[in-house]
């Protein structure tokens, strides 16, 4: 294989290393406020208890 090749081919698995390690580095990086926080667990416990509530009275 000529030498351009082997270039294409490093460089086009330099482009997918990188990007998953920019993947890796940016996956938990979503800030959630306080109150956001606080009205999702709110909004699951809702739904926690009307699914109790249903499966009661099946």
């Amino acid at each position: 294989m000529p030498t351009i090749g082997w270039i294409f081919i490093l460089l086009a698995i330099g482009m997918v290393l990188g990007s998953l390690m920019l993947l890796r580095d940016t996956a938990n990086s979503m800030p959630i406020s306080k109150d956001k926080l606080k009205k999702i667990r709110q909004r699951q416990a809702e739904l926690e208890a009307e699914e109790e509530q249903k499966s009661g009275r099946d």
